[in-house]
């Protein structure tokens, strides 16, 4: 697989990320309305210490050196994710040979697309990608002040994650409520700690835990990833263990984070939901009024070693 005539190809650098958030930002809008990732979310994500940009990030410059495509490639322990920009299909099909090279050995790659796409589609379906699930963006609209919920019952809340003792808590929680999923398990606790401080949307503050019987059962983390685009807050993650479910904390943490965002000024609050999560989690989320702006697709392919 070879670029047109005349175009090339470098590693990707930080400094890159204005350009492909402004890219994304043109390319998503004309199909959505809006801009899917704000600058800040983009530049968070290649700021990522789980990403190598000299060996995982690809741009492709045109002839005469203006952008025309990117493309990164995260190893986890269960896949190989794809996040990939191109207005041209011969440059999605190398930029995704390129992404499929970082494997090393048998993967599954996914590639998320957003519904209304169909240039992308078409390029994966000849590639023998299928589609395995999808990820709706989720959001809730506020006309005015939201009030806090009540505290449940024999519930301690415990607002931000300010300590080591804290984070751990939360990290713990987060582990024990995505174990049935393991491609959501959170990283080791060194390295999602390292990956929050990277992130300028991001602070301790916006954790808040919930005890039972002085043991941490559920959590929100909380970010600023979408205030610059849509005014909007972020719950980047949700979770009751198993053993605390039923109780009614997965509803109490979400208002609680609707009144917090109100409160600041914002509009509304987002989070994103893989559709196969096998807990109730799209009926939580509508229940309490959230409804989907977004759709993406995951397609994905199983690839062997050479």
């Amino acid at each position: 697989m070879t670029l047109p005539a005349g175009y090339t190809s470098r590693p990707m650098v930080l400094q890159d990320a204005p350009v492909i958030a402004e890219q994304s930002a043109a390319y998503t809008s004309a199909l959505l309305g809006f801009p899917k990732h704000s600058p800040e979310d983009v530049a968070n994500y290649l700021r990522d210490p789980g990403i190598n940009l000299r060996t995982d990030g690809w741009v492709v410059l045109t002839p005469d050196g203006h952008f025309a495509g990117s493309a990164t490639a995260v190893t986890t322990p269960t896949h190989l994710n794809v996040d990939i920009l191109s207005q041209h299909p011969a440059v999605l099909n190398w930029l995704l040979t390129q992404a499929e090279h970082r494997a090393g050995g048998e993967a599954v790659v996914r590639v998320g697309v957003i519904r209304q796409d169909r240039m992308l589609p078409d390029v994966l379906l000849a590639r023998g990608f299928v589609v395995g699930t999808s990820v709706q963006r989720m959001r809730i609209g506020f006309d005015g002040p939201v009030a806090a919920p009540s505290v449940p019952d024999g519930v301690v809340v415990r607002r931000g994650a300010l300590d080591e003792a804290s984070r751990r808590a939360a990290h713990s929680v987060l582990m024990e409520a995505f174990k049935e999923q393991p491609g959501a398990l959170p990283r080791p606790f060194g390295e999602w700690v390292e990956s929050r401080e990277s992130r300028s949307t991001f602070d301790w503050s916006q954790v808040t835990l919930v005890e039972l019987d002085g043991e941490p059962v559920g959590v929100t983390e909380c970010n600023d990833n979408f205030v610059s685009t849509d005014n909007c807050g972020y719950v980047g993650r949700l979770a009751v263990v198993p053993s605390a479910r039923g109780r009614g904390l997965a509803t109490f943490l979400l208002r609680t984070a609707f009144a917090t965002d109100a409160a600041a000024g914002r509009d509304g609050t987002i989070l994103h939901v893989d559709s196969s999560n096998p807990t109730p989690a799209v009926a939580l989320y509508t229940g309490v009024g959230m409804r989907p702006d977004l759709i993406s697709d995951i397609w994905q392919r199983t690839i062997q070693p050479a």
